[in-house]
């Protein structure tokens, strides 16, 4: 990656086009003990020795519940349309279900307010993985009945925030949350059940649809949900990598897309392994969305387990256990974010294309909801140049016949990365985890100066 900043003006797009940041709540606000919020899955996760990789926690993070004003001025600095966060159901109601907690929906209250005041757009989504703990107890997203408390949360949030809202996003990242915190127990809840996560995927794609119902009901015009997708790409051409490479796909991309987009999963006998009425809930998960949000990072090379040069017990962070029935590989021949990441952005085009090929009509305008890079540094040059590279990629889809309507950079800020603990730093605001002080980034006044230039045109 070039450590020279990046000068050429970006392509134009849309007038209407939507620019904006995301965050996420239990990555930023910290206040866990606070006016009345319960505790999440990720608070009891993050308090287990060894869970984390850097010791830390979320108790703080960013300081975000206190300092919401601040941020939203640097919001206002950038001059993005519309803002990306996340409601934590634990704050709205403590235990999941029952009672909700005014105190709570106060702050989501008083941030919406701030947020229009400032010319930028809310976008809450209404889960973020922090799933209240008296949930996590009694089964999770193991259990159905969770999708149900999550739906009946979601009109609670729509009740009082919907005069003023008028995009939302139901779920993030469903896949991550069933393959690392049910599947392999490295994000919260910290369960090992390999393939017996499944119902973890249903129940959340389910929760996904009645959400919408609720949201629909209290007059929601503007619905998405925020998948994470990247191209698979098949290690060689033998019979077995392609049968991996496969499988891989089907559980990471068609396992979550499909079910929304065509009423259906991807395969029968995965579908006879999910629980209840699936052919019913289908009807549930599949109504129709105005949008479809896509959170891209990179594409995954993915080979047969056992195979030569597969099979590292750490991949990109994750610890992956040997019974897998595929081994993702690492991609050589591109830069490397600090996470060790590899920067593909073309990669981010052929996704695109290759979604509108497989999906036709059936796929919404697509928002790109998640995109960005770990790398320390304020001078962050390295960012500069992951996002130009993206965006090109981005507008060489759209004039490949792709609807897309808007670009989100994850994230707003440096916060608190999941298990990997304050250790990366994916923001365009450096934060002091010390002194809580923010600090933009070159790469803030870079995005800052194209959006303005876009403006111009």
């Amino acid at each position: 990656m070039t450590s020279e900043p990046v000068s050429s003006a970006l392509p134009r797009f849309p007038r209407d086009f939507v620019w904006g940041v995301s965050t996420s709540a239990a990555q930023i606000e910290g206040a866990v003990a606070e006016d009345g919020r319960g505790r999440s899955a990720w608070d009891v996760f993050a308090a287990e020795a060894g869970r984390i990789k850097d010791g830390s926690d979320p108790r703080v993070a960013t300081g975000h519940y206190h300092r919401y004003r601040e941020d939203v001025g640097l919001l206002k600095e950038l001059g993005v349309g519309a803002y990306r966060f996340s409601v934590a159901w634990p704050r709205v109601v403590p235990d999941g279900s029952g009672a909700v907690n005014k105190a709570g929906l106060d702050f989501y209250d008083r941030l919406v307010d701030a947020l229009l005041a400032a010319g930028v757009a809310p976008v809450p989504t209404l889960f973020h993985w922090d799933t209240p703990q008296a949930l996590e107890e009694g089964g999770g997203w193991l259990v159905r009945d969770t999708a149900e408390k999550f739906a009946a949360y979601a009109d609670v949030v729509a009740e009082r925030l919907g005069d003023r809202v008028e995009r939302w996003i139901t779920l993030n990242e469903p896949a991550e949350l069933t393959l690392l915190g049910y599947g392999l127990g490295q994000h919260a809840p910290g369960r090992q059940l390999l393939f017996e996560a499944l119902p973890a995927a249903h129940h959340q794609l389910l929760g996904h649809g009645l959400a919408v119902q609720a949201l629909r009901a209290r007059g929601a015009a503007s619905i998405g949900i925020a998948n994470s997708h990247g191209p698979t790409w098949t290690a060689s051409a033998s019979e077995a990598d392609t049968a991996a490479a496969g499988l891989y796909d089907l559980l990471l991309n068609r396992l979550f897309a499909e079910p929304v987009l065509l009423g259906r999963y991807p395969d029968e006998e995965l579908a006879a392994l999910l629980p209840g009425p699936v052919a019913e809930d289908l009807k549930v998960i599949s109504q129709p969305l105005d949008w479809y949000g896509i959170n891209y990072y990179q594409p995954t090379l993915v080979g047969a387990p056992g195979a030569e040069g597969t099979g590292a017990a750490d991949f990109g962070g994750i610890r992956l256990p040997p019974e897998l029935p595929f081994a993702p590989q690492e991609i050589e021949g591109y830069p490397r974010t600090d996470f060790g990441w590899p920067v593909v952005p073309e990669a981010l085009t052929e996704l695109l294309v290759s979604f509108q090929e497989r999906y036709g009509d059936r796929l919404p305008p697509v928002v790109i909801t998640e995109n960005g890079c770990s790398y320390e540094g304020v001078e962050d040059a390295e960012r500069i140049a992951f996002l130009d590279g993206h965006l090109r990629a981005l507008h060489a889809a759209m004039a490949a016949g792709v609807e897309v309507r808007g670009y989100f950079v994850w994230s707003l800020m440096d916060n608190f990365e999941w298990a990997e603990g304050y250790a990366r730093r994916f923001g365009l605001v450096h934060v002091d985890y010390e002194t809580l002080e923010r600090t933009p980034k070159a790469s803030f006044r870079w995005l800052r100066d194209a959006l303005r230039e876009q403006a111009r045109g």
